[in-house]
């Protein structure tokens, strides 16, 4: 009987919006992944003036400067972000274990306030070395940011609007690649003489949230789980749901700290040797590498150059660039609200099939430009549909996801291997598209459609929908396919190899 009431207990109370959850979420997603976003698109619109202060630079120190080092050094400049938000990724797991989420993401200004004065000052120095040695710094940043963030929130939020609230810092890195493409405007930052006041903005979001996120709770599950600190996630908790009753949950985190004590705080070497775990990290990998692979990032590090070799006047492109830009935070915002009531996974099979769609048409469009007039209004409308397919599902989904599908002794591990092939892959298309739009011209997106195909044929048949489930219940929907069996009695936890579910034995139904 009392079993029941906690089931129906459970069941009934639904977490809500605090005032606490919607601060300690915009803080940090400002604070953090605006800088994201803020960065990728950064470059874009003041790429000719910045070329010709490297050009300048170059020639100053009486040796000639030819196109092709020119393009090289530019996709340096690129590249190194996302390779810098690679090694970013690789100190995801020992900082958030060490330090705390909340704790890594202040610590993590660092990597923002320091290149952001690099970059202001690079002009006055006379050196374009400094912009690419900040671009790898800053993009630690973001390997960090994009990762914790995420997970962070993940951990705060109640699982009724754990999808909402884990699309937010897709959100802000959405608003953070369209302030970076209004201010790159020519009448406004975009030239030659504001180009380097645009790269420093990114230390301002960093130190308003080194000001303002210390008076907001860590973790609950961090402190209790990792910790062992009770009375703090206890306080933690009810600061964020606004009721001094949180026993239930208490005890829903207690469970899953039973069922994996066995297993401690796993590292990627052991996620990879894990049985439990392989479905799950297969998954985010194909995710990841999707995500990236399928030409998200070709677009806003080369939207201008796309757009004018659609034909789009000169004069135009960065206009164009910022609706784009508008549509992305538009239909991301749509996704927030959406989430929960349509789920993850069917926002993604829509979001890879238009993403799909959008490349084969537009790489038709882009080979027919030069014989029809219209064409390359059929380009720009490719483009806007392909932002608007990435924006509702295969940009936001997939750290949720990330979260959901991993508990706490493997989740930090696990965001490091997302957050590794997420960066890897963005730093692929960086350094290659450049290279392959002069190579294939025309046809380069028909590679993207390939992936985005490949990607959606696989969340179809193995990602399970994971809304309103407990951490522990979406254990369960990837156990039958690992072929485990988990089973919490009490103050046990035990994993048998097995391939059927005894519901009499499994607390985890009660959740």
């Amino acid at each position: 009987m009392e079993k029941d009431n906690f089931v129906k207990k459970q069941r009934e109370r639904k977490g809500k919006l605090t005032v606490v959850l919607i601060l300690a979420t915009l803080i940090s997603a400002f604070g953090s992944s605006f800088q994201y976003g803020y960065n990728v698109a950064v470059i874009n619109s003041p790429a000719p003036d910045m070329l010709r202060f490297y050009k300048n630079i170059y020639e100053s120190r009486n040796t000639a400067v030819s196109d092709s080092v020119l393009t090289l050094l530019w996709s340096l400049t690129v590249s190194m972000y996302p390779l810098g938000g690679f090694f970013g990724s690789l100190m995801v797991a020992p900082l958030v274990n060490n330090l705390g989420r909340k704790g890594t993401l202040l610590f993590n200004n660092i990597f923002s306030i320091v290149p952001a004065v690099m970059m202001g000052i690079s002009e006055v120095v006379g050196s374009f070395e400094i912009i690419i040695v900040a671009r790898i710094i800053v993009g630690i940043c973001a390997g960090l940011s994009s990762n914790v963030v995420p997970m962070y929130l993940g951990e705060l939020a109640p699982k009724n609007l754990r999808g909402a609230v884990g699309i937010i810092p897709q959100l802000f890195i959405t608003v953070g690649i369209l302030t970076a493409q209004i201010f790159g405007i020519r009448s406004i930052l975009g030239n030659a003489e504001g180009w380097p006041i645009m790269l420093a903005l990114t230390g301002i979001p960093a130190c308003l949230e080194l000001f303002l996120l210390p008076f907001f709770p860590e973790s609950p599950r961090y402190m209790l789980i990792q910790k062992s600190e009770e009375n703090k996630a206890r306080k933690a908790l009810q600061r964020l749901r606004g009721w001094a009753d949180v026993d239930e949950e208490l005890k829903e985190m207690r469970l899953e700290e039973q069922s994996e004590q066995s297993e401690g705080q796993l590292s990627v070497l052991t996620l990879f040797t894990m049985r439990s775990l392989r479905w799950q990290l297969l998954s985010i990998i194909i995710m990841n590498m999707g995500q990236q692979l399928s030409g998200v990032n070709a677009i806003y590090y080369y939207a201008d150059s796309i757009f004018g070799s659609a034909g789009v006047k000169e004069d135009h492109v960065q206009y164009v660039t910022v609706g784009t830009g508008s549509v992305n935070v538009l239909m991301t915002l749509a996704a927030v609200f959406i989430v929960e009531a349509s789920g993850r996974k069917l926002l993604l099979l829509i979001g890879f099939g238009i993403c799909c769609a959008a490349c084969v048409i537009l790489t038709i469009a882009l080979s027919l430009q030069d014989t029809l007039q219209w064409m390359p209004y059929v380009s720009i409308a490719c483009v806007v549909i392909y932002v608007i397919g990435h924006a509702i599902g295969p940009s936001p989904i997939p750290t949720v996801i990330t979260t959901e599908i991993f508990r706490q002794s493997s989740r930090p591990a696990a965001f490091m291997v997302a957050g590794s092939v997420h960066w890897l892959s963005n730093f692929t298309v960086g350094l290659v598209f450049p290279f392959l739009e002069k190579g294939l011209g025309a046809y380069s997106f028909i590679i993207f459609a390939f992936i985005c195909l490949a990607t959606l044929i696989y969340i179809w048949v193995v990602i399970p929908e994971t809304k309103n489930n407990t951490f522990l219940e979406i254990s369960k929907l990837f156990a039958k396919r690992n072929k485990v069996e988990i089973v919490v009695e009490d103050k046990e936890c035990k994993m048998k190899e097995s391939g059927v579910w005894d519901d009499q034995q499994d607390v985890i139904t009660a959740f």
